[in-house]
Protein backbone atom coordinates (compact mmCIF):
# COMPACT_ATOMS: atom_id res chain seq x y z
CA UNK A 1 0.00 0.00 0.00
CA UNK A 2 1.46 3.70 -0.73
CA UNK A 3 1.90 6.39 1.67
CA UNK A 4 -0.98 7.49 3.30
CA UNK A 5 -1.18 11.34 3.71
CA UNK A 6 -3.96 14.11 5.18
CA UNK A 7 -5.05 14.19 1.22
CA UNK A 8 -5.75 10.21 0.76
CA UNK A 9 -9.29 9.46 0.49
CA UNK A 10 -11.46 7.04 2.33
CA UNK A 11 -12.36 5.60 -0.61
CA UNK A 12 -8.37 4.47 -0.94
CA UNK A 13 -7.56 4.09 2.63
CA UNK A 14 -10.31 1.53 3.17
CA UNK A 15 -9.42 -1.03 0.31
CA UNK A 16 -7.55 -2.61 3.08
CA UNK A 17 -9.65 -3.98 6.02
CA UNK A 18 -7.28 -3.48 8.77
CA UNK A 19 -7.02 0.24 7.86
CA UNK A 20 -10.51 0.58 8.42
CA UNK A 21 -10.68 -0.76 11.48
CA UNK A 22 -8.56 2.02 12.46
CA UNK A 23 -10.32 4.43 11.40
CA UNK A 24 -13.42 3.32 13.03
CA UNK A 25 -10.88 2.33 16.39
CA UNK A 26 -10.17 6.31 15.95
CA UNK A 27 -13.51 7.62 16.32
CA UNK A 28 -14.17 8.05 11.84
CA UNK A 29 -17.78 8.49 11.73
CA UNK A 30 -18.01 8.69 8.03
CA UNK A 31 -17.45 4.53 7.49
CA UNK A 32 -20.94 3.78 9.16
CA UNK A 33 -22.43 7.03 7.77
CA UNK A 34 -25.28 6.08 4.50
CA UNK A 35 -24.77 9.57 3.25
CA UNK A 36 -21.24 9.02 3.29
CA UNK A 37 -21.16 6.46 0.69
CA UNK A 38 -22.18 9.11 -2.09
CA UNK A 39 -19.07 10.99 -1.05
CA UNK A 40 -16.31 8.47 0.09
CA UNK A 41 -14.21 8.55 -2.89
CA UNK A 42 -13.56 12.61 -2.36
CA UNK A 43 -13.44 12.42 1.58
CA UNK A 44 -9.70 13.18 2.34
CA UNK A 45 -8.83 11.75 5.73
CA UNK A 46 -7.44 15.06 6.67
CA UNK A 47 -10.22 16.90 5.72
CA UNK A 48 -12.45 14.71 7.84
CA UNK A 49 -9.97 14.79 10.89
CA UNK A 50 -10.39 18.62 11.36
CA UNK A 51 -14.17 18.57 10.60
CA UNK A 52 -14.52 15.90 13.92
CA UNK A 53 -11.63 16.92 15.87
CA UNK A 54 -9.61 14.00 15.28
CA UNK A 55 -5.96 13.64 15.69
CA UNK A 56 -4.78 13.46 11.97
CA UNK A 57 -0.96 12.45 13.00
CA UNK A 58 -1.82 9.19 15.16
CA UNK A 59 -4.12 8.40 12.51
CA UNK A 60 -1.43 8.71 9.47
CA UNK A 61 0.75 6.89 12.09
CA UNK A 62 -1.37 3.86 12.71
CA UNK A 63 -2.02 3.55 9.09
CA UNK A 64 1.31 3.72 7.53
CA UNK A 65 2.54 0.73 9.90
CA UNK A 66 0.08 -1.51 8.14
CA UNK A 67 1.89 -3.34 5.01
Amino acid sequence: MKKITQKTTLAEIIKNNKAADILMQNGVPCLSCPMSQFEIDKLEIGKVCKMYGLNLAKILKELNKLK
